[in-house]
């Protein structure tokens, strides 16, 4: 039996537990389809490829959830922070990168590692037996081959979802007599966005185009598939009521265009895509109208009445497994111990949420394979709230894919509210963190 641990899929999860196993000694084989299968959403056959947006969402460690996984991911030496943070791009108070030399750069450092050895090609199925560890990392596009292989062994219907990708604007077809820059509130930079000002009679036009217009077909099997809640089709928004957009990502507070004594009625904000800052992208404006209609309708949008694109939306279908039902507290499948399962495929939702639970997976499969503890992060850490949830945490009757938030840790300590309740829980994450990490560095020792 190979004592290599095999990870399947060459994603944010894949890459973030390659590199862990392989830092903790693990030789690893990683296994990734592309560019011999391709999928419906990738473009390209490099590791950790952004598909959907470029941004990891907040930065801020002491007040937001995901800001604080971005810390302790940081302090965990997570592959996928380091380089996201290498390529950052302006955003505000987000972390966003520029996704072409991220992934690149990924790609590079994982197949210059000498403890590991990328692999191209398809897994059609279950792993063989004579693999000893094997984590599957396969993502929201896993092959039909491997799902059905895991639904058969599982005996569970995989649970899908859409997820859909929001258009890319060309700057130069911007109209910037009618946008300005500003981030809301003045945030980061204080102008890492591109500001699109509508007035009501604008809006409520703009409104009534997005819901009449032609969506993308389901085949009929996609038919009773839900949306994430949080990644909603624009035009899906739209349909919960005409001011729902006013008060979600076109959301006109904080934001006042210095040239213009009126405030606008709504806003339509763009965040740079790359590093030359030639590629924006739509905050919020993931989508299912067809090409043709995105661009009729979204240059409705002042400021982009002359827009090219140089991606339109789309959506792609995602799958997870309950993991709650299936999964042990270190991502084991219970009815075959063998097999871990990391990243979004394990129902948590968001790229770095899936690049932590491989960086967990990584490092919990090298430690078995070395015979040391498999020691889980504490439940005070977002790691750990994190991983609890989808191990046992959530309802296995209604499990659905979640974001890390502050409502999945424990409480805080008593006496705090607001701001300073969420900042008692950082601050107390990042000394279980490091208490935990120092654990860990001992044990390898």
């Amino acid at each position: 039996m190979s004592d290599e641990l095999h990870i399947v899929g060459g994603g944010l999860a894949g890459s973030e537990a390659a590199w862990q196993a392989a830092n903790a000694g693990a030789r690893v084989v990683l296994h990734e389809m592309r560019p011999v299968r391709g999928t419906e959403a990738h473009v390209t056959d490099g590791l950790a490829e952004l598909v959907c947006s470029n941004s990891f969402r907040s930065d801020d460690w002491e007040n937001n959830a995901v800001g604080l996984l971005h810390e302790e991911m940081r302090r965990a030496g997570s592959l996928i922070m380091r380089t996201a943070d290498a390529h950052r791009l302006p955003a505000g108070g987000a972390l966003a990168v520029d996704r072409v030399p991220f992934s690149d750069t990924i790609t590079r450092t994982l197949e210059t590692h000498p403890n590991i050895r990328i692999a191209r090609g398809e897994v059609a199925g279950l792993p063989p037996d004579g693999w000893r560890s094997t984590i599957i990392a396969t993502g929201p596009l896993t092959s039909p081959a491997l799902a059905e292989a895991v639904r058969a062994l599982t005996g569970e219907e995989s649970l899908s979802f859409f997820d859909a990708i929001a258009p890319i604007v060309n700057r130069e077809s911007i109209d910037f007599d009618i946008c300005w820059m500003q981030s809301r509130y003045d945030k980061g930079d204080g102008a890492d966005y591109i500001n699109c000002p509508m007035d009501k009679a604008r809006y409520e036009a703009f409104i009534a185009e997005l819901l009449a217009g032609e969506k993308t077909d389901f085949r009929e099997w996609e038919k009773t598939t839900p949306y994430f809640e949080g990644c909603l089709p624009i035009e899906v928004m739209a349909s919960r009521g005409v001011e729902t957009l006013r008060f979600g990502p076109m959301k006109p507070v904080g934001l006042h265009d210095p040239r213009r004594a009126e405030r606008p009625y709504a806003v339509v904000q763009l965040r740079q895509d790359n590093a030359l800052g030639t590629l924006w992208n739509m905050v919020g404006f993931q989508t299912k109208l067809k090409y043709g209609e995105q661009t009729r309708i979204f240059r409705m949008i002042p400021g982009l009445q002359n827009a090219t694109f140089a991606r339109h939306g789309g959506l792609h279908r995602n799958t997870f497994i309950n993991s709650p039902r299936l999964l042990d507290g270190s991502l084991r499948l219970k009815l075959r111990p063998a097999l871990r399962f990391a990243g979004q495929v394990t129902g948590v939702e968001g790229y770095v949420e899936s690049a932590a639970i491989g960086l967990l997976a990584g490092r919990f499969a090298a430690d078995e394979l070395a015979g040391r503890a498999v020691v889980p992060p504490p439940a005070t850490t977002a790691l750990g709230a994190l991983l609890g949830h989808i191990t046992g945490g959530a309802d296995e009757k209604m499990f659905q894919p979640m974001n890390v938030n502050f409502g999945l840790f424990p409480e805080p300590p008593p006496k705090t509210r607001g701001k300073e309740r969420k900042k008692a829980q950082s601050h107390r994450a990042l000394r279980d963190l490091d208490a935990w990490l120092g654990g860990a560095k001992v044990a390898a020792e």
